[in-house]
């Protein structure tokens, strides 16, 4: 099971650290955090302990309404959970010795924000569940071209880089090139990212390793997209294109996601870019309900209609 640290939680959002602060590499494993309510009255059946706490406005001053020793009460019984940490927003202060005291006591970090209840918990949900999703890497190109997340892949030498290389010149965004990153967020979504290290990062054989920001600016890299298809790049075989009118589509599994799978056979003269950027926006085309083949035999029979 992946994990982070409260301390990267700290890093990434400037949280400040009001008790707890040895305690700081406690693991935190789940993606979705929660707002203690039913538990400050002592409903505890489902509580799940193993996630952030985050108290806003609602929590804190319902908390300055009871009584010292409900307070004392409240808190203690929450603390003594030991969640990963707890979140205050709004740059709270007021009424939080108990739960300074409770927090130092049981080592449990309890941390400040200074952003409103529902933005904070937003961006953390979503950083949560980018850092702990299920994660592999692969040997490809990843780009996003018209809006669409596209997974390139092939034998080494095939021409995946140089292929990126033109869809970039062409207006569209390189977000990992040899060394892909794939996340599965949601049973549904794949995201593809870079490894860091790879960032911005073209290797062109011949030319060598290329920045496309310094050389394109900014508009042809993008840090992640949703991989929605998944494209080889092959070598030409004789008598094996498909010309139907509309392929079956075939898919490919990463870590339970289906993603649509094409085959681009290579030959000098074809204009590969030009073709995944076809597969795109037909891809796009046929999310919205439109088939060019459905399409096109609606012609036909129309004309035979007419023609009695």
């Amino acid at each position: 099971m992946k994990t982070i640290s409260v301390q990267q939680l700290v890093a990434r959002f400037k949280l400040e650290v009001l008790a707890g602060a040895g305690k700081l590499d406690r693991t935190i494993s789940q993606s979705k955090v929660h707002r203690p309510g039913l538990e400050f009255v002592g409903y505890f059946d489902f509580f799940p302990m193993e996630r952030v706490q985050v108290m806003g406005r609602k929590e804190i001053t319902y908390l300055h309404k009871q009584t010292e020793e409900e307070r004392m009460l409240h808190i203690g019984n929450i603390v003594r959970y030991r969640p990963p940490c707890f979140i205050v927003t709004y740059g709270q202060g007021e009424g939080l010795k108990y739960l300074t005291q409770y927090c130092e006591e049981e080592g449990i970090p309890l941390l400040r924000t200074v952003e409103p209840t529902t933005e904070f918990i937003t961006k953390l949900d979503g950083y949560l569940v980018k850092s702990l999703a299920s994660e592999i890497s692969v040997h490809g190109v990843c780009m996003n071209v018209s809006g669409i997340g596209i997974l390139l892949r092939g034998q080494s030498g095939i021409g995946k880089s140089e292929t990126a290389h033109t869809l970039i010149r062409r207006g569209h965004r390189l977000v990992a090139d040899d060394i892909v990153t794939l996340k599965r967020i949601s049973p549904q979504t794949l995201i593809g990212t870079h490894n860091e290290t790879t960032k911005e990062f073209l290797a062109l054989r011949s030319i060598g390793l290329v920045n496309v920001v310094r050389l394109y600016g900014r508009k042809a890299f993008q840090d992640e997209t949703r991989i929605v298809l998944d494209i080889e790049l092959a070598r030409w075989r004789e008598n094996e294109l498909n010309n139907e009118l509309e392929l079956q589509p075939g898919y490919t599994d990463y870590l339970g996601v289906k993603v649509p799978h094409i085959e681009i056979q290579l030959q000098p003269g074809r204009d590969v870019a030009g073709l995944i950027e076809a597969a795109a926006n037909n891809w796009y085309l046929r999310q919205h309900g439109y088939s060019a083949a459905e399409e096109f035999i609606k012609r036909i029979e129309e004309q035979m209609e007419e023609n009695g």
